[in-house]
């Protein structure tokens, strides 16, 4: 595959719109689209995330760096001990071991691309003590869903 078109605004052809990690009931109102893999032979993956209104990622940490680029309205974002307004087609870094969180706005869908190595490492989620010392800080206290 070379191209893949939207079939409609932020849904690419060939690909599902999923549910994320519902489940697990460390995100709230979040969808995936896989845009590459390991077919593509690039080493990368390229996925699409939309976080609905007043949704959140997963507070988290893992070894792999990632590149976020938002694409569709705005949001915000923990990454390490950091709170940063994130607008569309910004750039945002995720070192290895940060904690990062993305969350949309009450009223908007949040949404961006992320692109990561497909040999990754699991996430990581904060115990009980890493909480506690992550909302020692005010902003990022009243920030963070866990």
């Amino acid at each position: 595959m070379t191209r893949r078109a939207q079939r409609e605004p932020f849904v690419w052809e060939g690909g599902e719109v999923l549910a994320y990690k519902e489940q697990d009931g460390t995100h709230r109102a979040v969808t995936r689209q896989v845009l590459t893999d390991a077919t593509q032979g690039q080493g990368t993956s390229l996925r699409y995330f939309e976080v609905g209104p007043d949704g959140h990622t997963t507070l988290e940490r893992h070894e792999h760096t990632h590149v976020v680029i938002p694409i569709r309205g705005h949001g915000r974002a923990l990454v390490a001990d950091r709170v940063l307004p994130l607008a569309q087609h910004d750039v945002v870094f995720v070192p290895s071991w940060a904690w990062h969180q993305f969350r949309a706005p009450v009223d908007k869908p949040f949404g961006f691309l992320c692109a990561v190595i497909l040999d990754r490492d699991r996430p990581v989620l904060p115990t009980p003590d890493q909480l506690a010392d992550l909302r020692r800080n005010p902003e990022i206290a009243a920030f963070i869903r866990a």
